[in-house]
């Protein structure tokens, strides 16, 4: 994924703190290029118990969640952060086909790759919803 990103959005999430759960290192390395390039600062783990810790203690404006972390679902995470009132966007390549996301059908769903202008574009529309 290339991290250029338009005038417009270059500063789209500033003051944002953003959560990233993602087990793919370099897609996880990406995505948090692209964010900081957009001004968040980003909080990016690759395992459940880090993300759940993460989502139970810390100050978060909004979370991007891969749906299977190895082998194990994000729901726990997912719930805790809904839970909290912390707004998430899946970023998976398992678009429709994880029982779990039945449990978010309003979520908005990323499918991977994506371009950094979608994922900012989608981050900054959910922090504003």
């Amino acid at each position: 994924m290339e991290s250029s990103l338009s005038p417009h959005t270059t500063h789209a999430l500033a003051g944002a703190r953003l959560l990233i759960v993602e087990d793919d290192f370099l897609l996880l390395m990406d995505l948090e290029e692209v964010l900081l390039d957009a001004g968040a600062d980003v909080q990016a783990c690759r395992a459940i118990a880090d993300a759940l810790r993460l989502a139970e203690k810390e100050r978060i404006s909004a979370a991007i969640l891969d749906v299977r972390i190895g082998p194990d679902s994000i729901a726990p995470v997912a719930r805790k952060l809904a839970a909290r009132g912390i707004p998430f966007v899946f970023y998976t390549s398992q678009l429709g086909n994880d029982p779990m996301m039945a449990e978010w059908p309003n979520s908005r769903t990323i499918s991977k790759p994506a371009l950094p202008q979608v994922i900012v574009k989608a981050v900054a529309e959910m922090l504003r919803a």
